[in-house]
């Protein structure tokens, strides 16, 4: 099993046919993301590269039975876009699109809550499943499928744990890269009850930054609800005071967010710390020779 996307997954791609969406579209569909149908407004009633175009989202969901979507739309159209597979029903849709206004994802927070659609970013590399599906900008041939879950608001950092798991022969069940905004449609505490419910997953991976609550929440969600091994890596030791960082989920508000308190609310719920990138991998094959994680097919 895996969460949230699978080789059975219908995706259609919003905004196909543009730079960026044909582009990802063939990468998509090279590594096995089974891509039933796109979107372009305008272009409906032809086909790219052999996938069916059409005007509109609803009459894509119609016509091919897609159940999930990715964005790759600017981001002027990208929250409409949002709004329509939220309205369309989609199991899951996924918007790496940058720059939607903070205003505006508040809005499609609230929108969620009504909805059974969950939405992974904005401002995000994607999702994938190895061996099964991918959607979104991640480099595929870093992956290997396997037990270990990982959910990361960094996407270089999320590749770079990625490829010291899959170095060592660990691989992985389902990447999830949120995205790095402050607000944003999945955050931790959603994707770890995914996780413990997923018998693929055996220890769950944390790729956290400073600013923002997303890890400290998630310490306490662990604390209470989580019987596998977490291992965590926050970037932000030695990020100096005062200064603006990349990151829009970065700002540190009235002493929230630091580092220090997300080290020591994840200390406390038992998660294994990692001080690098690649100490990670370290840790899970340690927690690994202790567990007996199940050997995995490339």
């Amino acid at each position: 099993m895996s969460i949230l996307v699978d080789k059975s997954s219908r995706v259609v791609v919003q905004g196909v046919t543009g730079k960026e969406g044909s582009f990802h579209t063939r990468s998509m569909r090279e590594y096995g993301t089974h891509v039933v149908a796109g979107v372009s407004p305008g272009k409906g009633g032809t086909s790219f590269e052999g996938i069916p175009v059409f005007n509109s989202l609803a009459s894509a969901v119609a016509n091919t039975g897609a159940d999930t979507s990715i964005i790759f739309v600017p981001p002027a159209f990208a929250a409409d876009s949002i709004y329509e597979a939220i309205e369309d029903q989609l199991k899951v849709t996924v918007c790496v699109t940058d720059g939607i206004p903070i205003q505006e994802m508040m809005l499609i927070k609230q929108k969620l809550k009504e909805s059974n659609t969950v939405l992974i970013g904005s401002n995000c590399p994607g999702l994938i499943t190895p061996g099964e599906a991918k959607l979104g900008i991640m480099p595929s041939h870093i992956f290997k499928k396997g037990p270990i879950g990982v959910a990361s608001r960094s996407g270089s950092l999320s590749y770079e744990v990625v490829f010291g798991l899959t170095e060592r022969g660990i691989g992985q069940s389902t990447v999830v890269g949120v995205g790095g905004d402050g607000v944003k449609g999945t955050n931790f505490t959603d994707l770890l009850p995914m996780f413990e419910a997923d018998p693929e997953t055996e220890v769950i991976v944390l790729i956290g930054e400073i600013g923002g609550a997303d890890e400290e929440q998630a310490a306490q969600y662990i604390k209470s609800k989580i019987t596998k091994p977490v291992v965590s890596y926050i970037i932000g030791a030695s990020a100096p005071s005062g200064k603006k960082m990349g990151h829009a989920g970065t700002i540190i508000t009235h002493g929230k967010g630091t580092y220090q308190s997300k080290i020591h609310a994840l200390q406390e719920a038992g998660v294994h710390l990692a001080r690098t990138p690649l100490e990670v991998a370290e840790i899970v094959e340690e927690i690994s020779k202790g567990k007996q994680l199940k050997s995995q097919a490339n």
